[in-house]
C-alpha cells in the first residue's frame, strides 16, 4: 500500500522480498562515495539484519496522472528512486533502545529534491509512535550532503567512530 510522501512521490513498506534490490541500494550508496571498491559483501549484511524487525520504506516517483493529480495506481508505479532502512540500537550512556538508520539513499536524478527530507521527517514521525527518543544514523565525515541535511534537521554528532587500518605501511618497510 503506498501513500503519497511529497508531490511526484509516494512511499510504500518494503518486505523480506526485497533483498536484492536493497543489496542493490546499499552498493550504490557507497559506490558513491568509494567508486572503485567491490561491495560485494554488503549482500551478507543484509541477510544478517534485515527482518520484519528492521522496517525498509521505498519511495517511488509517480510523476502526473491525466488531470494534473498524483497517479497511485499500481501501473504508475516505477523502480524505487529512493529507500529507508531502519534498525534498532542500544545507547551506551543511557541504555535505551532506539531506531537506527541503517541506510538512506537516493537516487542521483532524484537529489535535491526533498525526498532526503522527506524521508527523515517520516521515519522521525514513525519512530515517535514507537515511543523512541531519539534516532541514530551514521555517516561519513566526507559525506558533506548528508551531513548538511542531517544538520539542518538537527541531528548533533554525539560520538566519532575511529578506524585505522592494519595493513603494513610498506613506506616505512
Amino acid at each position: 500500500m503506498s501513500e503519497l510522501l511529497l508531490q511526484g512521490y509516494c512511499i510504500r513498506r518494503g518486505t523480506t522480498l526485497d533483498r536484492a534490490l536493497l543489496v542493490k541500494f546499499m552498493q550504490r550508496t557507497y559506490q558513491d562515495m568509494f567508486p572503485k571498491s567491490d561491495f560485494s559483501h554488503l549482500a551478507g549484511t543484509v541477510e544478517q539484519y534485515y527482518s520484519c524487525e528492521t522496517p525498509l520504506w521505498w519511495v517511488d516517483f509517480v510523476g502526473k496522472g491525466d488531470e494534473g493529480g498524483i497517479n497511485l495506481s499500481p501501473r504508475a508505479i516505477q523502480t524505487p528512486v529512493a529507500c529507508l532502512w531502519v534498525g534498532n540500537a542500544i545507547d551506551q550512556v543511557r541504555g535505551d533502545r532506539h531506531s537506527h538508520i541503517f541506510l538512506l539513499y537516493v537516487v542521483p536524478e532524484h537529489r535535491r529534491r526533498g525526498i532526503g527530507t522527506a524521508l527523515m521527517r517520516y521515519v522521525e514521525n514513525w519512530a515517535r509512535t514507537k515511543g523512541d527518543h531519539q534516532i541514530g544514523l551514521q555517516v561519513f565525515e566526507s559525506n558533506t550532503p548528508a551531513l548538511n541535511l542531517y544538520n539542518q534537521l538537527g541531528y548533533q554528532t554525539q560520538s566519532l567512530w575511529m578506524v585505522k587500518s592494519l595493513h603494513e605501511d610498506k613506506t616505512t618497510s
